[in-house]
C-alpha cells in the first residue's frame, strides 16, 4: 500500500522530560539511551539516527546532531508509545566512508538494547532507523536468530542497496520524502524494500511532502531529514505500530 501525505507542518520541537539510561554490554562500553516515557505504554520504539550513529547524548537527552528522530522524540508520547534514542559509543561510518552497522559487535549491541527495553516494559519493541540508521534496522532484521525479539521495523530515508530477507516476516514500514535529493538514499531504495515483501507480510510505503529544504541534500535539515514535517513522519509510523 502506498500513501502520500501532503501536509504543511508547523512542528516546533518542545522540551520533554526523559531519563538517560545506560544499557550494559558484556565486555564493552555501555550503550547510552534516552527514554521518553508515557504512563501506560502500548509499545516502545528504538530510534537509530543516520550518519556515524553517534549522538553523544547528555544527561538531559540533548545532542548537537540535527536528525529528525531526535528532533521528534517527544512526539511519540501522544500515541502512548515510549521512545528511546539509542546512541553509539563509537563511529559506525557513513555512506561515504563505509559503515560497520552489519558487524556482529553492533548487532549484538542492538540486541542488548532490544532485550533491555522489552524486559523493562513488557510491550512490543520496534526499531526505527533513519538514513544510515536504516542499515541498522535492516541488518538486525536479517539476522533471524535475533530479529524475533522485535515486533517490526520502520525505515525512513532508506539507504541505497539495502535488502530485507524473507526470513523476516514482521511488519515493515518505509517512509520517504517526495522531494528526496540525497544520492545515497533515493526513493527507489524504500520502494524496493516494500516491493520485496511477500503478500503474507504486512508492509506499507508512505511518501511525505512539504516542509523545508535547508543545506546539503543528505543532511538533517534538508528534505532528506523531513525538516518541519517530522510530526507527519511520527504520525504515520505510530499509526502503523499501533495497528500491528
Amino acid at each position: 500500500m502506498k500513501i502520500i501525505i501532503c501536509l504543511i507542518s508547523l512542528f516546533v520541537p518542545a522540551f520533554v522530560y526523559g531519563q538517560l539510561l545506560e544499557v550494559p554490554q558484556t565486555g564493552e562500553t555501555p550503550t547510552k539511551t534516552f527514554l521518553i516515557e508515557t504512563a501506560k505504554p502500548k509499545a516502545v520504539v528504538l530510534l537509530f539516527i543516520g550518519g556515524d550513529g553517534v549522538l553523544d547524548l547528555k544527561s538531559d537527552g540533548s545532542t548537537t546532531k540535527q536528525n529528525p528522530l531526535n528532533r521528534s522524540a517527544g512526539l511519540w508520547q501522544q500515541y502512548g508509545i515510549n521512545s528511546v534514542l539509542v546512541d553509539s559509543p563509537y563511529d559506525l561510518g557513513d555512506a561515504r566512508r563505509g559503515n560497520v552497522r552489519g558487524k556482529s559487535e553492533h548487532i549484538a549491541r542492538v540486541e542488548s538494547v532490544v532485550k533491555y527495553y522489552r524486559n523493562k516494559f513488557n510491550v512490543p519493541v520496534w526499531i526505527f532507523g533513519h538514513s544510515m540508521g536504516t542499515v541498522t534496522a535492516v541488518q538486525f532484521a536479517n539476522q533471524s536468530e535475533k530479529s524475533g525479539a522485535v515486533a517490526g521495523i520502520i525505515i525512513a530515508g532508506t539507504h541505497i542497496g539495502e535488502t530485507l530477507g524473507n526470513n523476516f516476516s514482521k511488519p515493515v514500514m518505509a517512509i520517504h520524502h517526495q522531494k528526496e535529493a540525497c544520492a545515497a538514499t533515493p526513493i527507489s531504495a524504500s520502494e524496493s524494500i516494500i516491493k520485496g515483501r511477500s503478500k503474507e507480510t504486512k508492509s506499507e510505503l508512505v511518501m511525505i511532502d512539504g516542509g523545508e529544504d535547508v543545506g546539503l541534500p543528505c543532511m538533517g535539515l534538508a528534505y532528506h531529514g523531513f525538516n518541519k514535517v517530522e510530526d507527519q513522519m511520527v504520525n504515520a509510523a505510530a499509526k502503523f505500530i499501533l495497528a500491528n
